[in-house]
C-alpha cells in the first residue's frame, strides 16, 4: 500500500500526530510534547523520542479506517484513522499471566535491546502488553513471579512494577509502541505524564472487547493502531485552539477514502441543507446511528467553517442537543 505507506511517513514527521496501540481499556500512547526536539527521519515507518516511540512494521493487510466521533462539547469532534487487520490476522499471544520473554531484540533503540521483556499477562486478543526493564531488583521480582496472574492477591509484582517506573512496550501484529515516562499514579500527581504514556484499567478489560462500542469499526476487523492527525480545533493538550483549515480539510480527504458511507451521507446531507436555507423543521435526520453523527458533526463543523446564525442554531438545538450519541473524547480511557 504505497499511498498508505506515504501517508503514514508523513504523519509520522508532524509533531501534532499522535498514535496508540492497544485495546480497549490497556492502551499505550506516543505523543511530542511541545518544546520537544523536532521529529526525526528514521528508516521505515517509526518515530522515537526520550519519552516514547512508535514503529509500523506492517501494512499487508492493513484495511485503514477513517472517522469522526462526537465530543461532549459542542463546539468540538475528534477524528482518528485506526489500522485495522482482518480479526484472526490480528490475534496475539492473549497470555494472563507475567510471562518472561527474554531481551526485548526489536527495541526501537539500540541501548534497550539487552534489557529484559515481561508479557503482563493482560490477555487482550490484539495486544501484547509489555514491561521492559534491566533493574536487578525489579527483574528478581519478576522472575519470582513469573507464571503468576499480576492480579492474584498477594502477588508484589504489580507494586514492584508501579514502584520501579519500567518500560511499557505494546505489542500488536503491525508495530509496537514503546512508553519511557514514569506510570501515572501517586508518583505523578494521580495524573498521566504529558506525552508518551499508558493506561491499564481493569474495568475496561473486563469487558473482552477489542475496541470501543462507539469507534465504527467494520464487522470481523480488529483495530491494531489508531492515528490521530491534528485536529482542526483541539490542541494537544486537550485545548481549545483557533480553527486550524488545512488540518481539517487534510482529514477530510482522508474520510472521503477511508470513512464509512452512511457517516459521510450524513454530514454531506446536513451541508447541502444549510447550504440551500432548508429550516430545522423542515429537515429529516438519517435513520442510521452513523448517518445521524455525521449529521450532527456536520452542524458543528458548518458553524466553525461559517460561522453561527439562527438557522445553525435552529439544526444544533432541533438535531444536536443531548448526550445520546456522544461519547468520551477518549474511548477506552
Amino acid at each position: 500500500m504505497p499511498e498508505l505507506q506515504q501517508i503514514l511517513k508523513t504523519a509520522l514527521m508532524h509533531e501534532d500526530c499522535g498514535w496508540n496501540m492497544g485495546s480497549f481499556g490497556a492502551i499505550g500512547e506516543f505523543h511530542h510534547v511541545y518544546g520537544d526536539s523536532a521529529p526525526a527521519d528514521h528508516a521505515g515507518l517509526m518515530q522515537v523520542t526520550s519519552r516514547g516511540g512508535v514503529r509500523i512494521d506492517r501494512l499487508e493487510g492493513v484495511r485503514p479506517v477513517a472517522y469522526e466521533t462526537l465530543s461532549p462539547k459542542p463546539h468540538r469532534w475528534t477524528q482518528a484513522v485506526s489500522l485495522c487487520l482482518p480479526k484472526e490476522d490480528a490475534a496475539m499471544h492473549q497470555r494472563d499471566v507475567l510471562t518472561a520473554l527474554g531481551p526485548d531484540t526489536d527495541a526501537l533503540r539500540a541501548e534497550d535491546r539487552g534489557a529484559k521483556l515481561f508479557d503482563m499477562g493482560l490477555g487482550q486478543y490484539q495486544a501484547d502488553f509489555c514491561i521492559r526493564t534491566a533493574d536487578p531488583e525489579l527483574l528478581a521480582v519478576l522472575n519470582q513471579n513469573a507464571g503468576r496472574s499480576l492480579f492474584e492477591q498477594g502477588n508484589p509484582a504489580m507494586g514492584a512494577i508501579l514502584k520501579a517506573h519500567p518500560h511499557r512496550v505494546v505489542l500488536t501484529q503491525i508495530g509496537r509502541v514503546e512508553v519511557y515516562q514514569m506510570i501515572g499514579g501517586p508518583d505523578t500527581g494521580g495524573k498521566s505524564p504529558e506525552g508518551p504514556h499508558t493506561h491499564v484499567l481493569p474495568k475496561l478489560l473486563k469487558a473482552d472487547r477489542t475496541h470501543s462500542a462507539n469507534t465504527p469499526i467494520p464487522e470481523g476487523w480488529v483495530p491494531c493502531c489508531g492515528v490521530h492527525p491534528e485536529n482542526p480545533v483541539i490542541g494537544r493538550l486537550g485545548e481549545d485552539k483557533p480553527f486550524n483549515r488545512s488540518a481539517f480539510d487534510a482529514f477530510q480527504e482522508l474520510l472521503g477514502d477511508w470513512g464509512a458511507q452512511d457517516y459521510c451521507q450524513g454530514k454531506t446531507a446536513v451541508w447541502e441543507l444549510l447550504q440551500s436555507g432548508t429550516p430545522a423543521e423542515g429537515a429529516e435526520e438519517p435513520q442510521s446511528r452513523e448517518g445521524r453523527a455525521g449529521w450532527r458533526n456536520g452542524i458543528r463543523q458548518w458553524r466553525v467553517l461559517h460561522g453561527s446564525n439562527s438557522l445553525t442554531e435552529d439544526y444544533a438545538a432541533r438535531f444536536d442537543r443531548g448526550a445520546d450519541q456522544t461519547e468520551p473524547e477518549n474511548p477506552g480511557h
